[in-house]
C-alpha cells in the first residue's frame, strides 16, 4: 500500500479528523434538540437515540467498523482507511459531547418546534459541506456512503444519487413514525413535519456536497469550425489571455476540409467570446460546460 507513505494520505487523514470533528459538533448543536432524522445511517442512529437513548457515537463505530473493514478488502483500502478515521473521531467526539450536554446546551440551537427550518438549514449546509469535501479526498462520512460506493463499484450502472436518495427515502419514511407523539388521550398523533425537515435536510446536503464535488474551477469550452483560425487565435490570445488548440476537421457532408479550435475559458468571458466569433463568417460554434479543469500547464509570454 504505497498511498500509505505519502504526504498527501497524511494531510487527508489530518483533514478527515477536522471534518469529523465539525460533523460531530453540527449534529450535538443543531439536530439533537429538533426531533428529526438527518441523512444516511446517522438518521436510523438519531432515531434510535431519541426512542432508546443510544448514543449515536457507539452507533457509528458498531455500524461503520465491520463496514470499513469489508471495504477495506471489497472497495478500496485508501478509501476504507480515510473513512474509519473519520467515523471514529467522529464517534468519540460525539461521546464527548454527550457527556457535557449540560454545559453544551447553552450553544444548541433548541428551535422548539417553532422555527426548526433554520437549524435544518444549518446543519444540512455543514452536513453538505463535510460530504463533499470528504467524497473528493476519496473518502466518505461512514454508513449509506461506504454501502452506496460498494453497489455502485459492483455495478456502474446503478448511480451513487439513486442509491443514497433510495436509504434517505426510506430514513424519512420511518421518521413518520417515530416522531409521533402521545395525545392526552393516549393516541398516536402523526405529523409530518419530521419527515419534511429530513427531506429538506437531504435535499440541502446533496445540493451542498455535489457542488463541491463538481468543483469550484467551471468554465467553458467552445469548440468553434472556422475558415479563420488565425485571426481567432490571435484574438483569444490577445483578448482573453487564453491560447487554443487546433486540429483539422473535415465536413460530412461536403468533404472541405477546415479548421478546429478547442478552448477552454472563463464564464465571464462567454459574450466577449461570442463577440469574437460573430466578426467572422464561414464559422460555426458550441459551448460545453466545464465541471473543472486539471493539470499543470506552462505559462508563455
Amino acid at each position: 500500500m504505497k498511498f500509505i507513505r505519502t504526504k498527501r494520505f497524511y494531510f487527508d487523514c489530518l483533514l478527515m479528523v477536522v471534518l469529523a470533528i465539525i460533523s460531530a459538533c453540527n449534529y450535538e448543536l443543531f439536530i439533537v434538540k429538533n426531533n428529526f432524522a438527518p441523512a444516511g445511517f446517522n438518521g436510523i442512529g438519531t432515531m434510535l437515540e431519541y426512542k432508546f437513548g443510544f448514543d449515536i457515537g457507539y452507533f457509528t463505530i458498531l455500524v461503520n467498523a465491520p463496514l470499513c473493514i469489508l471495504a477495506f478488502f471489497l472497495v478500496d483500502p485508501e478509501f476504507s482507511i480515510k473513512t474509519f478515521l473519520f467515523c471514529l473521531v467522529y464517534a468519540v467526539v460525539c461521546i464527548v459531547l454527550q457527556m457535557f450536554s449540560e454545559q453544551l446546551a447553552y450553544l444548541q440551537y433548541d428551535a422548539q418546534g417553532i422555527d426548526t427550518v433554520y437549524p435544518v438549514l444549518i446543519a444540512g449546509s455543514v452536513g453538505g459541506f463535510v460530504y463533499g469535501i470528504a467524497f473528493r479526498r476519496n473518502s466518505s462520512t461512514g454508513g449509506a456512503d461506504i454501502v452506496a460506493k460498494y453497489v455502485s463499484k459492483k455495478d456502474p450502472v446503478l448511480n451513487f444519487f439513486w442509491i443514497n436518495f433510495a436509504i434517505n427515502a426510506a430514513i424519512a419514511f420511518v421518521s413518520f413514525f417515530v416522531y409521533a407523539k402521545r395525545g392526552d388521550n393516549g393516541a398516536l398523533i402523526f405529523d409530518y413535519k419530521p419527515v419534511c425537515l429530513c427531506m429538506l435536510y437531504c435535499f440541502l446536503n446533496s445540493l451542498v456536497g455535489n457542488a463541491i464535488i463538481r468543483g469550484s474551477k467551471s468554465a467553458l469550452k467552445f469548440l468553434v469550425i472556422t475558415s479563420h483560425a488565425d485571426e481567432i487565435d490571435k484574438e483569444i490570445l490577445e483578448n482573453l489571455k487564453h491560447s487554443a488548440t487546433r486540429m483539422k476537421a473535415t465536413g460530412a457532408y461536403s468533404g472541405m476540409e477546415k479548421d478546429m479550435i478547442v478552448c477552454v475559458i472563463n464564464k465571464r468571458q462567454l459574450t466577449e467570446f461570442k463577440d469574437i466569433l460573430a466578426k467572422y463568417d464561414d464559422t460555426f460554434a458550441f459551448v460545453e460546460t466545464v465541471n473543472e479543469t486539471f493539470g499543470k500547464f506552462n505559462k508563455s509570454k
